[in-house]
């Protein structure tokens, strides 16, 4: 009984994994198309998000199953509500990436990213941080997901920059206010990300020892 309880879970973790390569690539593909002004790989992304939402109902699907048919307790009640949790804010990342290559197609319209440099650093940031957040999850390192939680401090900081080079570029052309604005939403598309990445780090922790500062709900982040 115990093996086909421990089949089914490592069946909902290998989901898990393929989802957050998914959404990774996601991410990486949107920086991309953005960074090198590329509208066919931007509309992948954008295609490809449908992909991610399916992912998200079917792993919903198993763990609803696997808690009906097994009614887990203690650490594997914990880890398969912590999936059903993750699997939000990935799905979330993936709407994100969605919405930085729309912007992407726009910028492309003659438009140059070149001017703001924390744009990519912004990019880089974050995948590293959805990546971490994963491999946490993966190896069950407590350690590595603190390490995701505290590195958010790095997305928010380069938001700060990039709000500060659209001012300046604001003040240098004023015609460049809308490119600017087009800027600043990006930058806030991928702190968001950083703070979905954040809440999967965090779920992580709750799994593996029921610390879990933000309520069973966890954090509302759109």
């Amino acid at each position: 009984m115990r093996s086909n309880f421990d089949e089914q879970l490592n069946q909902l973790n290998g989901k898990l994994v393929e989802m957050g390569a998914i959404v990774e690539r996601a991410i990486a593909d949107a920086s991309k198309a953005l960074i090198e002004q590329d509208e066919e790989l931007a509309q992948r992304v954008i295609e490809n998000d449908d992909n991610i939402d399916d992912m998200e109902d079917l792993i919903e699907d198993m763990c609803q199953k696997i808690i009906m048919r097994q009614q887990p307790i203690a650490g594997d009640l914990r880890l398969i509500l912590a999936v059903s949790k993750i699997i939000v804010d990935l799905e979330r990342i993936g709407d994100h990436a969605s919405d930085i290559s729309e912007l992407a197609i726009f910028l492309a319209e003659g438009k140059s990213i070149g001017k703001l440099e924390h744009i990519p650093q912004m990019a880089e940031a974050t995948l590293t941080m959805v990546t971490r957040a994963i491999d946490a999850f993966v190896r069950s390192d407590l350690e590595l997901a603190k390490d995701v939680i505290d590195y958010d401090d790095v997305v928010d900081d380069l938001f700060t920059l990039v709000k500060e080079d659209a001012i300046r570029l604001i003040k240098s052309d004023i015609d460049q206010s809308s490119h600017a604005i087009d800027l600043i939403m990006i930058a806030k598309y991928f702190e968001r990300i950083g703070d979905h990445a954040t809440n999967v780090a965090e779920w992580v922790v709750f799994s593996m020892t029921g610390e879990n500062k933000h309520g069973i709900a966890g954090r509302n982040k759109s």
